[in-house]
């Protein structure tokens, strides 16, 4: 049995006005060079002071579809009235911002029925979930996420509420929690000394800037700076999830970072490893391969490299 590739990307404020940029070439060239079976998407924006609400999903629809179409996957499913525009996205339904969900329909199969969009207040930003046929035992399910970017207390409670939407009797459904985390992975390693460390170090420890309370845990500003890993500590608790990059034994590669002050928007806290592939435990012993993916298209496509990680589905597991 073929390998399944599940990817992620933030695509950097992805706007109707990108269409036809080089910036849209960028991410539509890295995500082909990619050629995920299954792709993970954040950052749609509609802009809201020159779109009326009322066509806010119909022009995010429009452009995940363009986008899904030139990189040879798609995102549509059945049309109804609750989901008039049959796009696989979510929103926070207050702002246009959107996350989606584009597949290969070669390689696998949306399950009919399975899409449901996850909006305010259990998100910030949206949540878009699916479930796929990949050849395994049973469909699995993918969430597409991003973490809130101001609040580490939101950012649990969201963590919460995805380890919900996984929950089965007894355990974990099989599938991929992947996304924008906003937030440092509580994922450890064996530190060579028989113990165990954090596989991502302490990024915070020596910033002053007005923007830690966004991201250490509270009362440690001016002191240890620790970060906030909560949201992937209940994920990851008790092997419920596993971080792909970890599980593997992956070289320690920054997501973000790599785009200069000025650029984008300002960035004050340098290379971090903040989008993340979490795999339930049944699918742990599936996985067989993570990178974050770096070319000059990527680069230029985004502030966030896509990640991705591959896994034989054969190999998902019996255990919830």
């Amino acid at each position: 049995m073929r390998t399944i590739r599940l990817a992620n990307l933030n695509a950097y404020k992805l706007t109707p006005a990108t269409r036809g940029t080089s910036s849209w070439d960028a991410r539509a060239t890295a995500i082909q060079e990619i050629a995920p079976d299954i792709l993970a998407l954040q950052e749609v924006v509609i802009d809201e002071n020159t779109t009326s609400r009322d066509s806010w999903e119909a022009e995010a629809a429009s452009l995940i579809q363009d986008l899904a179409a030139q990189c040879g996957l798609t995102a549509s499913m059945r049309a109804s009235d609750g989901h008039p525009h049959g796009t696989a996205m979510a929103a926070n339904w207050h702002r246009p911002w959107w996350t989606a969900l584009m597949w290969n329909p070669d390689t696998v199969e949306l399950v009919e029925g399975s899409y449901r969009p996850f909006g305010a207040p259990d998100y910030w930003h949206g949540c878009t979930t699916a479930r796929f046929d990949v050849g395994a035992r049973e469909p699995i399910l993918v969430a597409s996420y991003h973490g809130d970017p101001f609040r580490p207390d939101f950012r649990y409670n969201e963590a919460l509420r995805l380890k919900g939407t996984f929950r089965t009797t007894g355990g974990v459904k099989p599938g991929f929690c992947v996304g924008d985390f906003n937030s440092i992975s509580a994922a450890k390693v064996d530190d060579g000394q028989s113990g165990r460390q954090y596989y991502d170090d302490e990024p915070y420890t020596a910033m002053h800037h007005d923007d830690l309370e966004s991201q250490v845990q509270t009362g440690t500003i001016g002191t240890t700076q620790l970060a906030d890993r909560r949201p992937t500590e209940a994920l990851l608790r008790k092997g419920y999830m596993v971080d792909a990059a970890t599980h593997l034994g992956a070289p320690w590669e920054p997501t973000v970072g790599h785009w200069e002050d000025g650029r984008g928007d300002p960035d004050p806290w340098g290379p971090r490893r903040i989008d993340l592939i979490l795999a339930s435990r049944s699918v742990a012993p599936a996985l067989t391969d993570y990178q974050a993916h770096r070319s000059a298209a990527a680069e230029e496509a985004s502030d966030h490299l896509p990640v991705y990680a591959d896994f034989d589905p054969s190999k998902i597991s019996n255990e919830q």
